[in-house]
């Protein structure tokens, strides 16, 4: 509405979608193409393991945004249990590195809203 462009993505959806790019040989347009928008939204990061061919790709996704646009990050997980997901220990240190930089990090605790509004529902009958 105000005329940002905005995009969301579930983790592993991006994962793999640049993995196909990269077969195609289309990798380097699907990258600026997510690097266009003015916010990238990450959902579920955290959530399963990705190869080290994935998480380079989106290692670059992070890298062409740097600096220039904005990304949210959703995760359960906290950065300490990324390294589940960042197989690679110094990869992970550096996603964690480009996230954080001049970055804002929200906890919103630990309890599920999804739970929260089950139990609301509950006992209201």
């Amino acid at each position: 509405m105000a005329g940002f462009r905005v995009r969301y993505a579930l983790a592993a959806r991006l994962v793999n979608e640049l993995v196909e790019a990269a077969d195609e040989k289309q990798l380097t347009k699907t990258i600026a193409r997510y690097g266009r928008v003015d916010l990238l939204c990450i959902d579920e990061l955290g959530y399963l393991e990705l190869d080290r061919r994935g998480a380079e790709m989106l290692f670059e996704v992070l890298t062409e945004r740097e600096e220039k646009t904005s990304v949210a990050i959703a995760s359960n997980e906290s950065f300490g249990g990324w390294t589940k997901t960042f197989t690679d220990p110094r990869l992970c240190a550096a996603i964690v590195d480009r996230l954080t930089f001049n970055g804002t990090i929200i906890e919103t605790g630990t309890e599920s809203y999804r739970l929260a509004r089950t139990r609301a529902r509950q006992q209201r009958g």
